[in-house]
């Protein structure tokens, strides 16, 4: 399965537009690009692989592995990129500002009903920024 990820670049944040086949996903929130640096900036533009990752804090999530100097960028819920993010990706359905949207959770939860069987069938999921 093939992700894109189409971004739009803010000072204040990264806004994006996650499609699958052509088909809308959900909208996007990052921090915005300040060069790779960790806890600060999106991550950079390129071919990831994304697996199933369980933690206590966000139960079931998914990680984008290989990301170069970064580790544990995920994809979960959160409204406010720049007071909720480290450096991951948040799926919202709605955006409401550069690096803010609205409705993270139902967005989060497509994004999980899309991946997750592809991944449970030991298929790669992979996402290109662009």
């Amino acid at each position: 399965m093939l992700l894109f990820l189409e971004r739009t670049y803010f000072p204040e944040g990264t806004n994006g537009k996650l499609v699958c086949a052509g088909k809308f996903i959900c909208y996007t929130i990052e921090l915005p690009w300040k060069n790779n640096e960790k806890r600060v900036s999106c991550i950079p533009e390129g071919k990831y692989f994304i697996r199933k990752r369980y933690s206590p804090k966000f139960k079931w999530h998914l990680e984008i592995v290989d990301v170069q100097n970064r580790s544990l960028i995920l994809f979960h819920p959160a409204n406010n990129a720049l007071v909720e993010l480290n450096g991951c990706i948040a799926p919202v359905t709605k955006l409401s500002g550069p690096g803010l949207g609205l409705m993270s959770r139902k967005a989060f939860e497509a994004l999980k009903s899309l991946a997750y069987p592809v991944l449970d069938q030991n298929e790669s999921v992979v996402l290109i920024i662009e």
